[in-house]
This record gives C-alpha cells, sequence and structure tokens, in this order.
C-alpha cells in the first residue's frame, strides 16, 4: 500500500502530540514512519488513544500486534496489525487502514462518540508537545 508524501507528513506532524479537554480527557499522538511490512504494509506505525483523565485508555487505534481471530475456525486472520479498541479492556477488532484522512477521521469520530457518552464537549482547551 502506498502512502501519498502528504499524507505520511500530515499524521506525522501528530507525533508526541496532546490535545486536553475542560474535564481531564485528553487524546495522545504517537507516529512513527517504519519499513513496510506484512504486519504494516502502508509504513506507519501509529497510536492514537483518547484517556480519561486518570491516565486510563478509553478507545485507541494502533497496529502496535495483531489482533486475536474472532470468527470461524477456518477464516484466515489477516496478516495486517491495523486495530482499534473501543473501550477499555476490549483487546482490539480489525481495523481496515484505508488512508491517513480516513484514520484521522475514524479516530476523532469514535473519540466523539465516547466523550458525548461521557458528557464531555468535544472541545481542545490546550495542546502540548508530549513524550515521543
Amino acid at each position: 500500500m502506498e502512502v501519498p508524501e502528504y499524507a505520511l507528513e500530515l499524521l506525522l506532524a501528530y507525533d508526541g502530540r496532546l490535545h486536553f479537554y475542560a474535564s481531564g480527557e485528553y487524546l495522545r499522538f504517537q507516529v512513527k514512519a517504519v519499513q513496510k511490512s506484512r504486519p504494516v504494509p502502508h509504513g506507519i506505525a501509529h497510536s492514537l488513544t483518547l484517556h480519561a483523565p486518570d491516565g486510563r485508555r478509553l478507545l485507541g487505534f494502533d497496529n502496535a500486534h495483531r489482533v486475536p481471530h474472532r470468527g470461524a475456525r477456518h477464516v484466515r486472520r489477516k496478516p495486517e496489525a491495523d486495530h482499534w479498541h473501543r473501550a477499555p479492556g476490549d483487546k482490539g477488532r480489525p481495523y481496515e487502514f484505508v488512508s491517513v484522512e480516513r484514520l484521522l477521521e475514524d479516530f476523532f469520530a469514535e473519540a466523539g462518540r465516547v466523550l458525548a457518552q461521557r458528557g464531555v464537549a468535544f472541545e481542545i482547551v490546550d495542546e502540548k508537545e508530549g513524550r515521543k
């Protein structure tokens, strides 16, 4: 899979960023360009996460590991490691990486869903460069 240079630069610009909400929840972005492989065919290692004020992960999109196989015994597991964690404790479900723009759209949409469930306005009040 070929990721356009502008899209790669867009996502890499998020690396190390923290976006905070008034209630203390925050988004954390970790992004690195890596060598393309079967688990990471687009060459982007990423972890986009939403955290509670106490640091607990509420939601995450990443490709740090392959997800456990779900479904029929004879269905082959995809080699790609892209997946997302819908809730705390979720071991992950496959995520089909289509593009950088779609990844960001999906992440922000899901973060908005979780924040709305918690009664938090989707309004960032502070941004910082965090640990990379």
